[in-house]
């Protein structure tokens, strides 16, 4: 399914609010962590290093007040996920992008980060942060594409390589008049 997406394709894309601990949430949290330890470790995932990964990195504070997380289908089927982790009453952080494999290529990507901007700018954020591995090159690619810039380190988070932001402009901003 990778390749260019058409209008058709990304018409099949939802993206919306879902409990953390839901089933399709705790899934695709799942599939999550499972890549992210095959990449860096270069080695399959035992079941014992994914239920390690998700103890170590709790998703439990992306609920509302301090944070959000959303499931992202295609024709329904749940296949991605993004966060927002509130930092400030100004400043968001970006947590757990991901899209099935299967589903990448088909404007998901931007999809979830369109989707989880709108959250963010609704709940008066006027820039989101994110850190990221060296290995999730396309992670990168995407983040660029979508307007997030590098810059100084924000966190001491254990597995970053690079710290990006992206200025959310409001609506109702001067800017856009």
């Amino acid at each position: 399914m990778n390749g260019a997406s058409t209008s058709s394709e990304l018409a099949e894309w939802s993206v919306a609010p879902e409990p953390v601990a839901g089933p399709d949430a705790t899934d695709l949290l799942r599939l999550y962590f499972t890549e992210l330890i095959v990449r860096y470790s270069r080695r399959t995932a035992t079941e014992a290093e994914i239920d390690e990964a998700l103890a170590d990195e709790p998703s439990a504070d992306l609920v509302p007040p301090t944070g959000l997380f959303l499931v992202a289908r295609y024709r329904n089927q749940p296949v991605g996920c993004v966060g927002l982790k509130v930092l400030t009453p100004q400043i968001t952080e970006l947590k757990r992008v991901f899209i099935r494999e299967p589903y990448r290529g088909l404007g998901g990507g931007s999809r979830v980060l369109d989707a989880i901007e709108q959250a963010a700018r609704a709940l008066g954020a006027t820039a989101m942060r994110l850190d990221v591995r060296a290995d999730l090159v396309e992670a990168r690619r995407l983040y660029a594409r979508n307007g997030y810039v590098e810059i100084a380190p924000y966190s001491d988070a254990r597995y970053a390589d690079h710290w990006l932001e992206k200025q959310l402009r409001h609506p109702t901003s001067q800017a856009d008049h």
